[in-house]
């Protein structure tokens, strides 16, 4: 039996089988991370239903041009962000996930110019230390609202930080009248969320 004109044969034969199934996964991936994190949201507490596609609500933040789309919306109830869009970022090392919370924020539609603001971490050590503080850069007024409120800097410091990757961003979105909070894509605790209102909170008003 010829070994080395066999091995080839096998090879191509399960990249056949292979191939088509991780297409499958990658293709299912991003409505799963949405329906994941909307079970998550109830098991802790939080009124959250799935919104019905199309809107352009889920534009935000995403385009083709950067490899990144929206895999749905996730409506809130009785909180101080209004939706969550689950949205994928694909390039050729393959497809990671990101959470943009959607905040409604009249205000930022005066023609104001207003900046991204970044949380920045602090760490005891270049690498693998601890994060020991937190600062907000950005936009001036809302970083400094932001750095102010040590009620949200003791609940950050407190919470997984370095599950987001170490920051928080958030966008202004004045052509739709909302501010985007962007995290990796991470099942938030319910200090977390509870994080994530005060800073929707203040970006209502910035």
């Amino acid at each position: 039996m010829d070994w080395g004109s066999i091995i080839p044969i096998i090879m191509a034969v399960l990249v056949a089988i292979a191939l088509p199934l991780a297409l499958r996964r990658r293709k299912s991936g991003g409505p799963q991370k949405r329906e994941e994190l909307w079970q998550h949201l109830q098991e802790i507490g939080i009124e959250a239903s799935l919104a019905e596609k199309g809107s352009d609500i889920e534009k935000m933040g995403t385009s083709r041009a950067s490899g990144q789309k929206s895999e749905g919306l996730i409506q809130l109830r009785g909180q101080k962000i209004d939706f969550i869009n689950v949205c994928s970022v694909t390039s050729q090392y393959g497809t990671r996930y990101l959470i943009d919370y959607l905040v409604k924020s009249p205000n930022i539609m005066g023609g104001r110019t207003l900046k991204k603001t970044t949380l920045v971490s602090k760490k005891s050590s270049a690498l693998w230390g601890k994060v020991m503080a937190i600062e907000w850069k950005g936009d001036k007024s809302l970083a400094q609202t932001l750095n102010f409120d040590y009620g949200l800097e003791n609940k950050l410091l407190h919470s997984d930080v370095k599950a987001f990757g170490g920051s928080i961003q958030i966008f202004p979105e004045p052509k739709h009248g909302y501010t985007r909070i962007r995290t990796a894509y991470v099942l938030p605790s319910p200090e977390i969320c509870e994080a994530m209102n005060i800073i929707a909170k203040h970006a209502k008003s910035w």
